[in-house]
């Protein structure tokens, strides 16, 4: 996929694009978040993108959308004037903007910007990296250009020649645009479909070895990767930033006393996530619904940590995760609390038995977060011996191919097999 456009290629160099970030606090909007802390949010995403430099800030207190321009006359100039004189080249509304808002305000200010939406749509094609996660992203941004065409023209009502023969007497140049983004969807779904069956036959694969998976989750920059790097020794992208972390990466783990286990990091969730990004990432979310364990990582110092972890519960929930498997809550980051409160953090942490702290960091309450995970696995990893008859084929090639049967004695009567596996597992096989 093209790089986002407002980044200029440049021979002496990458050329950093001077970036203003709005946040519109609307105080009609009953659902909205902290004001101040949004806009550092949104500052964090701009300085995910690469090439940005971001020159300035500010919350806008908005009483009421206006329809056409988002903001009032008034704010409009003032804000014009200060993107003048700090030579902003573009804004970023951390929030949704309609296509005549977009268009008007570009028109007003004179220059490009961006919404919530398109920014982050910017962060995820410039990080995806697998083959799946490219082309679920170019959809996703052409889902979301096919409604603002209006943006780039300014001759709606000019009509393309023809016959007349199919639709009328012409097609507007945006129904010709609308037609060729849907064109090009089509052939992306055809891409996507090849892909898709590729990655089915790599799960399946994995389904064979009978390692239990154990799925981290949570909101973006809560130090997921940080954690997976400490306890696969892997080199995933770990770093301060929003969505660090794109695609679905998976390693083995040998637990201390435990089983093995394929441990999966996950794309960081965050509030307003757009829909259209929900099913893009579709690859990395199947990962938590096949994981039989699954870890919310939340970071335990932010200040909005309590509407994080509410926001990533509804993701899941969205999902179809449920409560049918064990879920636990890792409190990371204990080591940025103050004192008081990190012990604070530890005490509520020994009394529940679904919540652990530690600092993924420093490596402070790894070890016993390893120990917890075994246990449950280990309560979780039964083996049983099973006898099948001679008719009973199909349920004994379900368990070779799923990779339970660790032993297998034929005699007259059919076959003793001694499996090895977790109560899904188990459940799966009654369904053969």
């Amino acid at each position: 996929m093209s790089k986002p456009s407002f980044q200029v290629d440049d021979s002496e160099g990458p050329r950093f694009t001077r970036a203003f970030v709005l946040h519109p606090d609307i105080k009609s909007d009953r659902d909205r978040r902290g004001a101040e802390l949004a806009l550092a949010e949104a500052v964090s995403l701009a300085h995910a993108l690469p090439h940005l430099e971001v020159v300035g800030d500010l919350v806008v207190p908005l009483p009421k959308v206006h329809a056409g321009m988002l903001f009032g006359k008034g704010k409009i100039e003032e804000l014009r004037a200060r993107f003048e004189a700090d030579e902003v080249e573009l804004v970023l509304v951390d929030g949704p903007v309609t296509p005549v808002q977009q268009r008007n305000l570009e028109k007003a200010w004179g220059v490009k910007l961006l919404d919530r939406t398109g920014l982050i749509l910017e962060i995820f094609s410039d990080r995806a990296a697998t083959r799946e996660g490219v082309l679920q992203v170019e959809m996703a941004a052409l889902n979301y250009q096919r409604t603002r065409l209006v943006r780039a023209w300014t001759h709606l009502e000019r009509q393309r020649g023809g016959l007349g023969f199919v639709g009328g007497p012409g097609e507007t140049q945006i129904e010709a645009d609308r037609r060729a983004i849907d064109l090009q969807l089509v052939r992306l779904r055809r891409q996507l479909e090849k892909v898709v069956k590729t990655r089915t036959l790599h799960r399946a694969a994995r389904a064979k070895v009978p390692f239990p998976i154990v799925a981290l989750v949570g909101y973006t920059n809560a130090g997921k990767s940080t954690l997976f790097n400490r306890l696969t020794g892997a080199n995933v992208m770990a770093e301060d930033m929003l969505f660090a972390t794109l695609d679905p990466t998976m390693r083995r783990v040998e637990l201390d006393n435990g089983p093995e286990i394929i441990l999966s990091d996950t794309v960081g969730f965050i509030s307003d996530l757009p829909t259209e990004l929900v099913a893009a990432f579709r690859a990395t979310l199947e990962e938590v619904l096949a994981a039989d364990i699954i870890c919310h990582v939340r970071d335990i110092s932010h200040p909005e940590t309590e509407d994080q972890a509410a926001d990533v519960r509804e993701i899941l929930t969205t999902l179809g995760v449920g409560n049918e498997r064990p879920m636990f809550e890792i409190w990371n980051k204990i080591d940025l609390l103050p004192e008081a409160e990190a012990e604070a953090a530890q005490a509520r942490a020994a009394r529940d038995q679904d919540i652990i702290a530690i600092s993924a960091l420093k490596g402070t309450g790894v070890e016993s977060f390893m120990s917890i995970i075994s246990d449950a696995l280990q309560g979780r990893v039964s083996e049983e011996k099973l006898r099948l008859s001679f008719a009973q084929g199909k349920k004994r090639a379900w368990l070779f191919s799923e990779g339970v049967a660790v032993d297998e004695v034929q005699d007259e009567d059919g076959f003793a097999i001694t499996v090895r596996w977790t109560p899904k597992q188990r459940a799966q096989f009654e369904q053969v």
